[in-house]
């Protein structure tokens, strides 16, 4: 979803939301990198806390190649909000680092595809910087071949739910 907002100079610029499945599913599959992380939820012995059900645990930032700019997006259950959590906060991303997900609908183990309105939807990982390029484009460096290209693009710490393939 595409929405209207005013910059900081007063200007009206478009921004892409994505807040509920029916916007998600533009990036559907894809990898995506995540720039920045802003909780609306707390987190208090390894459990998240809502004020309200209603609000979404948090918002960040998201690039991807199925999206034509940077957009806005909300973590709505609360598996992937601590799982962005745990990469943005607890583990304390180093600068050689990104964050990257990958949201999906369609890659439920079974009958669990049945019910996808209710699980988590992202895959997090910690790679290191320059893996999103590697992974959404695979033109992109060919000189880094085999192992090399394998470890430049691969996860350092993952979180996926149990309930994806």
């Amino acid at each position: 979803m595409e929405k209207e907002l005013p910059d900081k100079n007063g200007s009206m610029h478009s921004e892409i939301i994505l807040l509920n499945d029916s916007q998600w599913v533009l990036i559907d599959g894809k990898i995506c990198r995540a720039t920045e992380f802003f909780p609306i939820a707390t987190v208090k012995n390894g459990k998240a806390y809502s004020s309200n059900k209603a609000t979404p645990y948090a918002s960040f930032r998201l690039e991807c190649r199925g999206l034509p700019q940077m957009a806005t997006a909300y973590a709505a259950h609360k598996i992937d909000f601590l799982h962005l959590w745990l990469a943005f906060r607890e583990r304390l991303l180093q600068q050689d680092e990104e964050v990257l997900i990958f949201w999906s609908k369609q890659h439920y183990r079974g009958w669990a595809s049945l019910l996808s309105a209710f699980f988590p939807r992202m895959w997090v990982m910690v790679c290191p910087k320059g893996a999103f390029e590697l992974l959404a484009d695979p033109n992109h460096r060919p000189e880094l071949t085999g192992e090399a290209r394998w470890n430049a693009q691969r996860a350092i710490v993952e979180w996926k739910p149990a309930i994806m393939k």
